[in-house]
C-alpha cells in the first residue's frame, strides 16, 4: 500500500492561490493524480503528473490556473491552484497509479481529502 495524506486545503476568497501537497508514505514510483469532488457532484479529474514528473495532463476547467508539480526525493506531490473560482470548491483527493491516466477507476491508492473552499 502507499498511504497518501494531503494537506494545505483551507478558505480563500476568489482569485486568490493555495497549495497542496500530498506525501506518500514510503519510496512512490507512481503516477499521481488530482480528483475533487463538490457536494453532489462525482468526483472528477484535475491533474496527473507521471512517475518522473516529465508527463502532466489537466481538466481543461484547471489549466493555465493549476499547476502540478512533485519532488520525488520528498515522495510528494503538490498541486499549486491559483486565481481560484468559487466553483473551485470542493474536496481534493490525491491519489496513485502505474500510468499517467485521468480515469479515476485506474488510480490504486487514494488520500482521505482535503477541503478547499473559495469565496465569492
Amino acid at each position: 500500500q502507499v498511504p497518501l495524506v494531503e494537506s494545505g486545503g483551507g478558505l480563500v476568497q476568489a482569485g486568490g492561490s493555495l497549495r497542496l501537497s500530498c506525501t506518500a508514505s514510503g519510496r512512490s514510483t507512481s503516477a499521481m493524480g488530482w480528483f475533487r469532488q463538490a457536494p453532489g457532484n462525482e468526483r472528477e479529474f484535475v491533474a496527473a503528473i507521471s512517475r518522473s514528473g516529465t508527463y502532466t495532463s489537466y481538466a481543461d476547467s484547471v489549466k493555465g490556473r493549476f499547476t502540478i508539480s512533485r519532488d520525488n526525493a520528498k515522495n510528494t506531490v503538490y498541486l499549486q491552484m491559483n486565481s481560484l473560482k468559487p466553483e473551485d470548491t470542493a474536496v481534493y483527493y490525491c491519489a496513485a497509479s502505474t500510468v499517467l491516466t485521468t480515469r479515476p477507476d485506474e488510480y490504486l491508492y487514494w488520500g482521505q481529502g482535503t477541503q478547499v473552499t473559495v469565496s465569492s
